[in-house]
């Protein structure tokens, strides 16, 4: 009787065995350098710190002025901020010829998480 000897890993299977080690590698490699930096982290984070200010900005103060004043108001004619702690829109009235407002500006503080100041016509209608 002639011995069987068990068959050897075929040069094709190796090669398979070495291009899915290869792959396994490559996405192991990207994976693992999608990770962000302390540096890229904190300067995601303020820009969210940031856009979350200046969106609760323009949520408020428009409607603490239009409260005040009776007047609707749309888009700051400036606007003041570090970028950080405030932010201060500026509004110049419409209606002065009608009795309205010449000029109105809104404090919003990150730390208070509201107005912390609202002045129309150089008349102080909100300060904490």
């Amino acid at each position: 009787m002639s011995e069987e000897k068990e068959p050897m890993i075929s040069n094709t299977m190796k090669i398979v065995i070495a291009v899915v080690g290869v792959f396994v590698m490559g996405f192991t490699l990207v994976g693992a350098s999608k990770q962000k930096t302390v540096v890229e982290m904190e300067a995601e984070s303020m820009i969210r710190n940031y856009a979350n200010i200046q969106g609760m900005a323009n949520q408020k103060c428009p409607a603490a002025i239009e409260s005040a004043t009776g007047e609707q108001v749309f888009f700051p004619s400036k606007t003041e901020s570090d970028k950080n702690t405030y932010i201060t829109l500026m509004w110049e009235g419409e209606n002065t010829a009608n009795g309205g407002f010449k000029n109105a500006s809104c404090t919003l503080k990150a730390t208070l998480g509201g107005i912390s100041e609202l002045i129309v016509d150089g008349k102080e209608i909100i300060k904490k």
